[in-house]
């Protein structure tokens, strides 16, 4: 509702840029663009993207102004948006040619914590059973552990540390 408010005042306002952005004609992979562009009309107009349709109803001048000064960073924007690309295409591309212990960590991770969550879950259950023993399960909380360690790693733990850093805002 608000992005399709936000086109119609950019097509309107003659700012192509921001229109192309948010209608995602410049490809269906720009979520983190039009995001990025929504936050930064947002931040003109002086509010939050959440409140930004109370003040796009309540002062659409106010809006417009946040437009068009979007529109003359939209360069910019998308200049940096094509480098982070060219960026992530050139790392794929050395990983596919590079040697094999420089990628491979993250599917043998992937595949080996399956197997230890299907074991744990599934096949330790089932060999309990067929066979009348009792296999000692593997604790889940360390099943947890391997896992968000995993996943930090994997996500290059810039996930972990926005997570500790806005716990760590809201215990103070």
């Amino acid at each position: 509702m608000m992005q399709a408010a936000l086109i119609a005042l950019a097509a309107k306002l003659g700012a192509s840029a921001v229109e192309k952005i948010l209608t995602r004609k410049l490809g269906p992979a720009t979520g983190e663009l039009v995001a990025d562009v929504i936050r930064s009309i947002a931040s003109a107009a002086g509010t939050t993207p959440e409140q930004l349709p109370t003040v796009l109803r309540d002062d659409p001048m106010r809006v417009e102004n946040a437009i068009l000064d979007v529109e003359s960073e939209a360069p910019e924007k998308l200049a940096l948006y094509a480098q982070g690309l060219a960026y992530q295409l050139e790392i794929a591309k050395q990983e596919a040619t590079g040697p094999l212990w420089t990628w491979a960590w993250r599917p043998a991770g992937m595949y080996g914590l399956g197997a230890l969550w299907f074991w744990n879950v599934v096949f330790l259950h089932i060999l309990n059973a067929a066979f009348k023993i009792a296999l000692p399960p593997t604790p889940f909380d360390v099943l947890l552990q391997l896992t968000a360690a995993y996943m930090a790693l994997y996500m290059g733990g810039h996930t972990v540390k926005d997570v500790a850093g806005k716990w760590l805002e809201t215990r103070k």
